[in-house]
């Protein structure tokens, strides 16, 4: 069937710190969204995993890039052939002797501007696609964990990704009260690097930054079920010398505290724009948390005591948005909140 298909259509959230590719419905591609580039001709020499492994290995003729930073475009290079590369993933054992045209459904943070819309449009259209749609992520999260939102209903979604936290209001197929920031999962990392630094003083890199927060990164400082103490191997700042450092949760909650709060109150300005009616829904229904953000240990209970109001993790939260995307690639005729 693949010799003769003419169209192929793909769903992708391209996200700051993972890009998911659904196709029929199913994730074909789910790779860091990394890419190793040869310093002097440009070539692509390995993208996702395999590049992700050569993050802070590298020597002068290899660099790795993240194409993305807080939710956009920030090397549009990079991120075309990063596009390009995992499209090329989806058809890994068909046989084609074209290229299809492509239909892609991609997802963008709510708080894009138009000169950012436009590069990740442009950067879709070099990798191949033909007709590009766009949806905001907090509505294809909604779309992905099972919500109608097309109802005259109010639901709040705050997904939290590596780039942004995007908060909104959906109602009756659109985006009532919105708030974007950018402190998300890349900003918690980074205060975990500095944390480690200034209080341990040990130089870490970002993914081992990234393994403590998984580990043992926590939103209170006292939880019901807590982890076990995380041990960090790395360089003293002054001698160099090997150290080895247990991390504790408490440590971490203590670093990020900062951070969590400011999402605390991007929240609180979210729901201050709300009409009472929908606020009304809300109270009743809770808040959905998606987004890799959304597994911060004790996020949700923290969250609830701030603002009064439950939340609830979504059953995936890692793919909420991706899945929301694919479902939007389903209905690019029913859904009439699709940006072309």
């Amino acid at each position: 069937m693949g010799l003769f298909s003419f169209t192929q259509e793909i769903a992708i959230d391209l996200g700051t710190a993972n890009t998911i590719i659904i196709q029929h419905e199913e994730i074909v591609v789910d790779q860091p969204s990394v890419v190793a580039l040869d310093e002097r001709t440009g070539k692509l020499l390995a993208i996702g995993a395999e590049a992700q492994k050569m993050q802070g290995k590298t020597h002068s003729n290899i660099k790795t890039i993240r194409p993305l930073r807080d939710g956009v475009i920030a090397d549009f290079f990079a991120a075309e052939q990063m596009i390009r590369g995992m499209i090329k993933m989806t058809n890994n054992n068909k046989t084609q002797f074209f290229s299809p045209s492509l239909r892609i459904v991609i997802c963008i943070p709510s708080g894009s501007t138009e000169v950012e819309l436009r590069a990740v449009r442009d950067s879709a259209e070099h990798a191949g696609g033909r007709d590009v749609y766009m949806i905001y992520e907090p509505m294809a999260a909604a779309i992905g964990i099972g919500l109608d939102v097309d109802a005259p209903e109010g639901n709040m979604i705050v997904d939290i990704g590596g780039g942004t936290t995007e908060i909104a209001v959906i109602s009756l197929g659109g985006i009532v009260s919105n708030k974007s920031i950018r402190i998300a999962g890349d900003e918690l990392n980074t205060d975990i690097l500095e944390y480690m630094g200034r209080q341990h003083n040990m130089k870490i890199g970002e993914r081992t930054a990234e393994l403590i927060k998984m580990n043992v990164g926590s939103a209170l400082v006292n939880l019901e079920d807590p982890p076990e103490d995380y041990i960090v191997f790395g360089p003293n700042r002054m001698t160099w010398l090997p150290m080895e450092v247990p991390v504790s949760y408490q440590e971490i909650a203590h670093c990020l505290d900062k951070s969590v709060a400011k999402i605390e109150m991007a929240v609180l300005s979210a729901l201050e724009n709300t009409p009472p009616e929908l606020y009304a829904d809300i109270v009743r229904n809770g808040i959905y948390l998606t987004g890799g953000g959304a597994l911060l240990k004790g996020l949700d209970k923290r969250l609830h005591e701030k603002v009064n109001i439950p939340f609830h993790i979504a059953e995936d939260p890692l793919h909420a948005v991706a899945k929301g995307t694919g479902v939007a690639l389903k209905n690019i005729n029913k859904f009439k909140f699709l940006i072309r």
